[in-house]
C-alpha cells in the first residue's frame, strides 16, 4: 500500500494523532454510555421499544441540531463553540451518573439525559469532524477520515464491552461517571490542540437562518452531495434495525446478559475497525458503488443470521462481518462528503451527512423496535434486510464520486463590481442579469452550454434563474437570476469554483467577435 493510501499517513502529524487520540476516549465514553442506559432501560421496563429508545434519544439531537450547528461551525469560533458544548456535556453526564448511583434514576429521567448529552454531541460533531482534518494535506483527508471512523469504531468495540464488565459487577452509575472523564479528556484536546480560525473576510456575515438555508440549498442543488445523502439516509435507515435490537438479540434470541451484549456490539466494532485498515485499499481497486453494494449485501445477509439463529459464535461472527460492512460504507459516504464540499460549506455538508444518517438511524430505531414489539424480533429483522437489499436500487439514479479538486477551489470572478453606491447588505431581493450577444447559427449549442450555470447559480444562492432570448435581436441572450439580498449575492460570488468558472468560460466562447457579457444589477424597490 503507498504512503497515500496509509492510514498512518495522517498520524504523522501531532495535532492530528492528539485529537484523534483524545476522540477516541470520548467515542469510547459515548459507547459505554449508550450500551449502559439501553441495558438499564431492559431491567428497569423489559420494553425493547424503550430499550430501542435510547438510541433514538442519542441520535434523534442530530436530526434536530447538526444543520444549525454546521451553520455555526462554518460562521463562528469553532474552539468556543466546541469547548461550551462539551462543558455542558459534561454536566449532563455527572447529574445521570449521580441520580442512577442514588436509586432516582427511572426511564424518563435516563431518556431525557440520554437526550441531553445527544444535544451537546450535535452541536460538538459538525466542528470538530471538519476541523480535525485540518492539520492534514487534503490529499491525505480519506486516510484521516478513515483513521476518525476506525478510533469511532473501535470505541463501538471496546466501550461496550468495557461497559458491560463494569455494569455487571458495579451498575450503570459508574459507567456514567466513567463518561465525565471521557467528555473532559475530549475539552482538554481542543484547549491544546485549537481549530483553525475562519479567514478574515470583507463579507456580511451569515445569520443562523440563512446560512441554514444556504446549506440545504447547496445540497439540493449539488448532484455529488445529494447522491451521497440520499445513499447514506437509506443505508442507515434499514441497518439502524440492527443495532436498535441488538439489546433484544441478546436477551431473547441468544439468551446472555450485559456482558453478551457488550460482546455483540464489540464485534461490530472489531469488524468495522478490521475494515478500516484495508479501506484505502479497497477504493484504490473498486469504484465507490461497488464498495456500498457489496457492503449492503453483506449487511442484508447478517440481518438474515442475526433473524433466524441461536448460536452465539456464529451471531458474534457475523456481528463483525456487520461491522465491516458498516464501516466501509459510512467512511465511503463520509469521506465523499467532505472532499466534494468546498470550504465555506463544509461543516454544513458534514452536518447534512450527520442529518441523514444519524436522523435515519434515530428515527428508523423507534420504528424498527416497534415493528418488534408488534410483529416479534425475527419478521422485523427480515423486513429489514430486505430494504437494505432494495437500496441497490438507487445506484443508477444516485451514482456516488468524489468531487475533484477544481470543485471545491474556489475561482476568481469574471468582472469586477463597478458600482456608485453599493446598496446596505440587507437590501434585496437582487436581480442579476448577464447579457450575450452570440454568433449566429450556435443558438443550439449555446442553450446547452448556459443550462449547465443552472445548478452553480441556485447551489451558491440563487433563487430563480432563468434564460432569455431578446425577441428585437434573436442573436442577444439575457441570463437572469435572483437572490434574496446584496449580502446574499457578495456571498454567491465568492463562492463560485474554478469549475464553475470553466463553465462561465465555455459559455463566453460563445460571444460574437468583438462583444462581451454585460452584467446589470438591480435591487427591488417596492
Amino acid at each position: 500500500m503507498s504512503s497515500s493510501q496509509s492510514i498512518w499517513s495522517p498520524l504523522r502529524q501531532p495535532a492530528f494523532r492528539g485529537l484523534w487520540l483524545c476522540g477516541a476516549v470520548f467515542f469510547i465514553g459515548a459507547g459505554m454510555q449508550t450500551m449502559a442506559a439501553a441495558w438499564l432501560m431492559v431491567e428497569l421496563t423489559g420494553s425493547s421499544f424503550l430499550a430501542a429508545l435510547v438510541q433514538t434519544a442519542v441520535f434523534l439531537p442530530m436530526f434536530l441540531l447538526a444543520l444549525p450547528a454546521g451553520v455555526l461551525a462554518d460562521t463562528t469560533d469553532r474552539r468556543r463553540l466546541i469547548s461550551g458544548a462539551l462543558l455542558a456535556q459534561v454536566a449532563a453526564c455527572a447529574l445521570l451518573a449521580i441520580l442512577v448511583l442514588a436509586g432516582w434514576g427511572g426511564p424518563a429521567s435516563v431518556l431525557f439525559l440520554v437526550f441531553v448529552c445527544g444535544c451537546c454531541t450535535a452541536a460538538i460533531t459538525p466542528a470538530w469532524n471538519s476541523s480535525v482534518v485540518d492539520p492534514v494535506p487534503r490529499a491525505e483527508w480519506p486516510q484521516a477520515i478513515t483513521a476518525i471512523g476506525i478510533a469511532y469504531n473501535a470505541a463501538r468495540a471496546i466501550g461496550p464491552t468495557l461497559a458491560g464488565l463494569l455494569f455487571a459487577r458495579l451498575g450503570a452509575g459508574w459507567v456514567f461517571m466513567v463518561t465525565v472523564f471521557t467528555t473532559l479528556v475530549m475539552w482538554e484536546s481542543i484547549r491544546r490542540w485549537p481549530p483553525k480560525a475562519h479567514p478574515p473576510s470583507t463579507l456580511p456575515p451569515e445569520r443562523l437562518w440563512g446560512g441554514t438555508l444556504s446549506g440545504l440549498r447547496f445540497a439540493w442543488h449539488s448532484r455529488i452531495i445529494l447522491a451521497q445523502l440520499v445513499r447514506v439516509m437509506a443505508f442507515s435507515a434499514a441497518g439502524s434495525a440492527l443495532w436498535a435490537l441488538l439489546p433484544v438479540i441478546a436477551q431473547r434470541q441468544l439468551g446472555t446478559g450485559a456482558e453478551g451484549f457488550g460482546l455483540l456490539m464489540g464485534c461490530l466494532g472489531t469488524g468495522a475497525v478490521a475494515s478500516g485498515l484495508v479501506i484505502g485499499r479497497l477504493r484504490a481497486r473498486f469504484s465507490l458503488d461497488s464498495i456500498v453494494a457489496s457492503s449492503c449485501v453483506a449487511f442484508a445477509s447478517v440481518m438474515g443470521v442475526a433473524a433466524f439463529v441461536s448460536l452465539p459464535w456464529l451471531v458474534y461472527v457475523a456481528m463483525a462481518v456487520g461491522g465491516a460492512a458498516w464501516m466501509a460504507t459510512m467512511s465511503t459516504f463520509n469521506t465523499a462528503t467532505q472532499a466534494s464540499a468546498p470550504p465555506w460549506v463544509r461543516s454544513r455538508a458534514v452536518a447534512l451527512h450527520i442529518v441523514s444518517a444519524l436522523g435515519a438511524f434515530a428515527i428508523g430505531s423507534a420504528f424498527w423496535g416497534a415493528v418488534s414489539d408488534i410483529v416479534g424480533l425475527t419478521p422485523a429483522l427480515v423486513i429489514a434486510g430486505v430494504l437494505m437489499a432494495a437500496g441497490l436500487l438507487l445506484v443508477r439514479p444516485f451514482p456516488l464520486r468524489v468531487g475533484a479538486d477544481h470543485e471545491v477551489t474556489q475561482g476568481t470572478p469574471w468582472d469586477e463590481l463597478f458600482l456608485e453606491a453599493e446598496p446596505s447588505p440587507e437590501a434585496g431581493p437582487v436581480a442579476v442579469e448577464v447579457g450575450y450577444r452570440i454568433r449566429p447559427g450556435e443558438d443550439k449549442a449555446f442553450l446547452d452550454t448556459i443550462a449547465r450555470m443552472k445548478a452553480p447559480r441556485r447551489r451558491d444562492g440563487a433563487t430563480f434563474w432563468r434564460v432569455y432570448k431578446d425577441l428585437g435581436e434573436p442573436s442577444r441572450y439575457v441570463e437572469r437570476f435572483i437572490v434574496t439580498s446584496w449580502a446574499d449575492y457578495l456571498h454567491q460570488r465568492a463562492r463560485a469554483t474554478m469549475a464553475d468558472r470553466a463553465i462561465e468560460l465555455d459559455v463566453r466562447a460563445f460571444l460574437a467577435p468583438g462583444e462581451r457579457a454585460l452584467m446589470s444589477h438591480y435591487v427591488a424597490e417596492r
